[in-house]
């Protein structure tokens, strides 16, 4: 089955071998927050400790407003601590080669992964929808991404699911023989989907941010695979609405990570 940039963003295989027939193929990551402690005046009692002991606690109670000059301050000028007095808990479903990227991001993040080990994984795989762009023109270190062909854009969906359905045709043929689910999985492509919880702070999210969005408030521009964007982009939104002051202070620095 050929996919175009008309179609779902979710589809099934319809002639395929019996054994991949259930494959489906998705353009869209998504991200569920399951967990937060996280609050702007989290940031606020932090930073006061250092001027106001115990008292600092009397934050917890008050408009984390009427404090916000503080809160940019300590963006400002890099006072980054104060922002890792919370927590956020995402659960991620993306394509594999989106978190292979997200372990590069080590401090102030921790992660739990679905294992290939321990359960078959399912027939859902990664195909570009129409808003990814295909083509890739300029140097190394100077290149830029355009819009594809439909030509092009067919030839992708057409590919890519013909080979998840071999791949996956083979993975379940090792598991029918006894192969342990382990070794049978060295046949699955990076594009399935995997599910992960990932837990950060501000501080630590705002870095991950600063090099995975693309923004036209950033003082360094950020060059991401878009892949790992979207997910950026789903977690940034949900931050934003625990903690607006914190995340305005952001935007309004440049966005760089304190």
């Amino acid at each position: 089955m050929s996919h175009t940039p008309a179609e779902s963003t979710e589809s099934a295989a319809s002639s395929t071998p019996a054994d991949s027939a259930a494959a489906r193929f998705r353009s869209e990551v998504t991200v569920e927050l399951v967990k937060h402690s996280a609050a702007d005046s989290d940031v606020l009692w932090a930073a006061r400790v250092s001027t106001a002991g115990e008292q600092s606690l009397e934050e917890l109670q008050k408009d984390p407003e009427r404090s916000k000059g503080l809160i940019n301050y300590l963006m400002r000028d890099r006072h980054g601590s104060p922002f890792e007095h919370n927590s956020m808990t995402f659960f991620i479903s993306a394509p594999i080669f989106v978190f292979r990227e997200f372990m590069r991001h080590r401090v102030g993040w921790s992660y739990n992964e679905e294992s290939g080990r321990y359960r078959q994984l399912e027939p859902v795989f990664y195909v570009p929808g129409e808003s990814r762009k295909l083509v890739q023109q300029g140097r190394p270190g100077k290149y830029e991404f355009v819009e594809g062909t439909q030509a092009q854009y067919e030839l992708t969906g057409r590919v890519m699911e013909d080979t998840y359905c071999r791949a996956y045709d083979a993975y379940q043929e090792m598991l029918a023989a006894g192969v342990a689910r382990e070794v049978a999985r060295a046949v699955l492509p990076v594009g399935l989907f995997s599910s992960m919880y990932a837990t950060c702070n501000a501080r630590s999210l705002m870095h991950f941010l600063g090099l995975r969005t693309q923004h036209e408030l950033a003082a360094t521009p950020s060059f991401p695979q878009r892949e790992i964007e979207m997910v950026g982009e789903q977690m940034e939104a949900r931050w934003a609405e625990l903690m607006p002051l914190t995340y305005g202070a952001f935007n309004a620095n440049g966005r760089v990570a304190p």
